[in-house]
C-alpha cells in the first residue's frame, strides 16, 4: 500500500475531527489537498467564486452547527481574498480553520511568482497561523490548530506549501484526537460576593446582555425579576435574550430603538452580561459593573465598579442566593411604559398609505418577511441599512437564528453566510437578506447557490443607494455624494443563472412574492424596489448629530423601529400592576 501523502493526511484529520466540507477555490498550490479530498470518502469539496465568499460560509456553518467548518485559498491572490471573511470570522468567534496554501517552500524569499508572506497576511486575522514546513510536522500541528480554533473559538491558518502537501507523510495519521470545546468559568466567590453587594444596594438596576449571555436566558429573567430590572440588549445579544422577556427595553446604538438608553442612563447601576458594545458614548460611563467569561474585556468599554470574569449564566446562578428580593417596580414599569411609548409613536413610518406608497418602505417589507418567515429560519443579513430593518423587525423566539458581520461590519456578507448556512443544515429555512450594494460585490456567489442547489432564499432591498453610508453623511452634516449608483434589475440577473426571482415594485405584491419563495423547494430571489430615502436614526442622537441631519436636509428619515415588538411591549405593559 503507497505511502499516504501529507495532503492525505491532512484530509484523513479533517474527517477524523467531523469536518465534511471545504470551501474553495480550486487550482495551483492547492491541487494535492483537492485530490485528497476527491479520493476521500466523508468529506467534500464546497466550490464557491472568491475566496472571501468561502471564509463567509465557512464562519456562518460554524455558527450554525458550533463545530469546526474549513475553508482554503491557493497560493497569493487565494490567500489575500481569504482575509475579509477570516477577519469576520475571528471577530465572531466562529471555530474555523482556513488552509493557506503556499508557493514552493524553496522558492520562499526569492520574490517568485504570487509570493506573499501569509505567516504575516494572516497575524491579524486569526488567533494562530503556523507555516507547515516539513512533513514531521504533520499530524500534531494540525491537530493542535484545530483545538486552537475550537478551544478559542476563533480562526486558526495553517500555511501549506504545495510541495510540502505532495510530499509522502513522514508520521502515521493516527487514531482520532479529542478536540475540547471551551467549558464553563466560574467566577471567584469574592467578586460574586462584591457583585452581590452593588446589586442589593443599587435601587435601579438595568440589565444589558450581550451575545455572551446566549446560555443564561432563564438566569437573566429570574435576575430581572429579582431586581425588577429592565433588559437591553446588544444587536447580537437580540436573538438570545430578548424572546420570552417581559422586561425588554430593546436595544442602544446605532441601530437602537425603544428605552434601552434611558434605561441604561437613569439607573444606579448598569449590569453588562456578556456584553463588549463597542459604541461608548451610548453607555453611562459610570455606575457600571460587568460579567464576561474573558477577562480581557473587563472594563475596555467603560469604568467599572465591580468586574467579574466568569461565564453569564454560571456567575448569576452563583450570585442569585444572595440577592434581596426587590419589592419597588416602579423604575421597571416607567421603562416599559418608555418602551411601549417609543415603539407606537412610530408605527405610521411604515403602516400609513403603505399599500400605494411609492417606492416601497423597506420596513413594511421587513415585517412581513417576519411574519411569513418560518419560526426557526436562518436569517443572514447584509450590513448597512438591512442591518437596521432585522435588528427592528425580526422577531426572535428562541430557535431563530440572525448571522451578520455585526462586529466586523464588512459589506456582501449576506449571500455567503447564507451558503454556509444552507450546507450546514439542509432543509432548514435560509434567508439572505441582500442589499444591492453588498449583493453586488459577491454577486457571483448566486452560481454557487445553483450549482450546488442550495435552499436559499434572497431578499435584494434593491434601492439604488449605499443607505448606510448616506446615513453616516447626514449625521456629519454632508451632503450625500457618490451614494447612489444605476438601477440594476437583480431579478434578470438570477433568471439568467436559473434561479426562479420575481421583481416586486408595489407593496400590495410583497405578500404573495414572499409566500411563493419561502415555500417552493430551492433558490428563489425576490427584489424589492425600496425608498432610497428609508434611513434610520438611533433611539437617543446628540445635538450635534441633530444639526447634521439639519444641514443634510431634504431626506427622510424614520425615527425608531417596531414590527412584532410593538405587540411584545403592549403585552409586558398589560402585566403591570394597576395603581
Amino acid at each position: 500500500m503507497p505511502t499516504p501523502s501529507v495532503a492525505d493526511q491532512f484530509v484523513q484529520v479533517l474527517v477524523q475531527t467531523g469536518v465534511q466540507r471545504v470551501y474553495g477555490v480550486v487550482g495551483d498550490s492547492l491541487n494535492p489537498l483537492v485530490d485528497a479530498i476527491r479520493r476521500t470518502p466523508g468529506i467534500a469539496w464546497a466550490h464557491v467564486r472568491n475566496e472571501e465568499a468561502g471564509a463567509f460560509a465557512a464562519a456562518a456553518e460554524a455558527q450554525i452547527t458550533g463545530r469546526l467548518a474549513v475553508c482554503a485559498g491557493s497560493c497569493g491572490p487565494g490567500n489575500t481574498h481569504l482575509v475579509q471573511g477570516l477577519y469576520d470570522a475571528q471577530r465572531s468567534a466562529a471555530p474555523v480553520l482556513a488552509i493557506a496554501s503556499h508557493i514552493p517552500s524553496t522558492q520562499i524569499g526569492t520574490g517568485f511568482f504570487q509570493e506573499t508572506h501569509p505567516e504575516q497576511l494572516f497575524a491579524e486575522a486569526a488567533g494562530y497561523c503556523e507555516l507547515v514546513s516539513q512533513p514531521e510536522q504533520m499530524p500534531r500541528i494540525l491537530r493542535i490548530a484545530v483545538q486552537h480554533a475550537v478551544g478559542a473559538p476563533g480562526v486558526s491558518v495553517l500555511v501549506l506549501p504545495g510541495d510540502i502537501a505532495a510530499r509522502p507523510a513522514a508520521h502515521p495519521t493516527g487514531a482520532p484526537s479529542a478536540v475540547a470545546a471551551p467549558g464553563a468559568v466560574h467566577p471567584d466567590p469574592d467578586a460574586v460576593r462584591a457583585l452581590a453587594a452593588a446589586l442589593n444596594a443599587a435601587r435601579r438596576v438595568t440589565l444589558f446582555c450581550g451575545a455572551g449571555a446566549r446560555q443564561a436566558h432563564a438566569e437573566v429573567m429570574r435576575l430581572a425579576g429579582t431586581l425588577h430590572a429592565p433588559v437591553g440588549h446588544t444587536l447580537r445579544g437580540k436573538e438570545w435574550i430578548q424572546f420570552d422577556n417581559p422586561y425588554d427595553v430593546g436595544m442602544i446604538g446605532l441601530l437602537g430603538y425603544g428605552a434601552c438608553y434611558e434605561a441604561l442612563h437613569e439607573a444606579d447601576l448598569a449590569v453588562l452580561l456578556g456584553a463588549d458594545f463597542p459604541y461608548d458614548d451610548f453607555l453611562p460611563g459610570e455606575h457600571t459593573v460587568q460579567v464576561d467569561h474573558d477577562a480581557t474585556r473587563l472594563g475596555r468599554r467603560t469604568p467599572l465598579e465591580v468586574a467579574v470574569h466568569g461565564d453569564v449564566g454560571a456567575t448569576l446562578r452563583a450570585v442569585q442566593p444572595l440577592l434581596t428580593a426587590r419589592e419597588d417596580r416602579r423604575f421597571l414599569d416607567d421603562m416599559l411604559r418608555k418602551h411601549e411609548r417609543a415603539l407606537t409613536k412610530v408605527v405610521g413610518a411604515y403602516t400609513r398609505d403603505v399599500e400605494s406608497h411609492l417606492p416601497i418602505h423597506p420596513e413594511y417589507a421587513a415585517s412581513l418577511l417576519d411574519r411569513l418567515a418560518a419560526d426557526d429560519a436562518v436569517f443572514t443579513v447584509d450590513t448597512g441599512m438591512n442591518n437596521v430593518w432585522a435588528a427592528r423587525y425580526l422577531t426572535p423566539n428562541g430557535r431563530r437564528r440572525v448571522i451578520g458581520s455585526f462586529t466586523h461590519g464588512t459589506m456582501a456578507n449576506a449571500l455567503p453566510h447564507a451558503v454556509g448556512a444552507a450546507f450546514a443544515e439542509p432543509g432548514r429555512q435560509v434567508v439572505a437578506l441582500c442589499g444591492d450594494g453588498g449583493l453586488s460585490m459577491l454577486m457571483g456567489e448566486l452560481i454557487t447557490v445553483v450549482q450546488h442547489g442550495l435552499d436559499v432564499k434572497v431578499i435584494v432591498f434593491n434601492n439604488s443607494s449605499l443607505g448606510m453610508v448616506k446615513l453616516e453623511m447626514m449625521v456629519d452634516g454632508l451632503p450625500a455624494f457618490e451614494t447612489d449608483h444605476p438601477a440594476v434589475n437583480y431579478t434578470a440577473v438570477a433568471e439568467g443563472l436559473g434561479i426562479p426571482a420575481v421583481r416586486v415594485e408595489k407593496p400590495g405584491a410583497i405578500r404573495e412574492a414572499f409566500q411563493h419563495a419561502l415555500e417552493r423547494p430551492g433558490p428563489a430571489l425576490v427584489e424589492l424596489v425600496t425608498d432610497p430615502n428609508a434611513l434610520s436614526i438611533p433611539s437617543h442622537i446628540t445635538a450635534g448629530q441633530v444639526r447634521g441631519f439639519a444641514l443634510a436636509a431634504g431626506r427622510t428619515v424614520l425615527d425608531g423601529g417596531v414590527g412584532s415588538m410593538l405587540d411584545l411591549a403592549r403585552s409586558n405593559l398589560r402585566n403591570l400592576p394597576r395603581p
